[in-house]
């Protein structure tokens, strides 16, 4: 295996979808819903930039260093995947170890709370490591960004460390990244928390 497959991936209250142009729209309107690109912690496109910004990710994918999925939120009586909420990706993939990172995730407000964001997680890390038998997957988030960093650590992940002056933002400034993993050791144990959190869920 040199790349990774498209796949859709279904869950109860979320269903990703391999990204396609064909999802412009419908980004567009998860972006709009709390106006996302005006979290200066985060890389949420604006709308006139969508477009560029999915024919970035599909390029990627192409090269086999990313692989991008639209989230669409389940109807609760069907199961049907609806409306899309928003994107999420797998990147940094070496299938040499196997690893990989889970990221550049982002979700319309109103999905927040409702069980789609654990649901996401379950499933990237499910088909992470029992399909393609990851020893590692990582977390990387903006050291300002604290809902992103609590959300990960409610997963189970482990923080290892900051890198400082990672990366430099579009508006100029240097990003701290945050970076947290989890072992394929860890893997029943998190899925365990997960399984809790989500059943809980209403």
């Amino acid at each position: 295996m040199t790349s990774l497959e498209p796949v859709t991936l279904r869950g109860k209250y979320v269903t990703l979808e391999p990204l396609s142009l064909d999802h412009h729209d419908g980004l567009v309107a998860a972006a709009k819903d709390g106006e996302l690109w005006n979290l200066w912690y985060t890389t949420v496109p604006r709308p006139e930039a969508m477009h560029d910004a999915i024919e970035t990710r599909l390029a990627a994918q192409e090269a086999g260093t990313e692989l991008s999925f639209t989230a669409r939120k389940n109807d609760p009586e069907t199961g049907e995947a609806g409306e899309i909420i928003g994107l999420t990706s797998y990147y940094a993939i070496d299938l040499a170890v196997p690893r990989l990172a889970i990221g550049a995730t982002w979700n319309a407000a109103s999905a927040h709370g409702t069980g789609t964001n654990p649901d996401s997680k379950k499933l990237l890390l499910e088909y992470a490591f029992e399909t393609l038998g990851c020893e590692v997957v990582e977390f990387h988030t903006h050291w300002m960004n604290e809902q992103s960093r609590a959300a990960i650590a409610r997963l189970g992940a482990k923080q290892d460390g900051v890198l400082r002056a990672h990366r430099r933002l579009a508006d100029g400034s240097l990003r701290d990244t945050v970076v947290f993993s989890i072992l394929a050791s860890e893997w029943s144990q998190v899925r365990s928390g997960l399984d809790y959190r989500l059943g809980k869920q209403r």
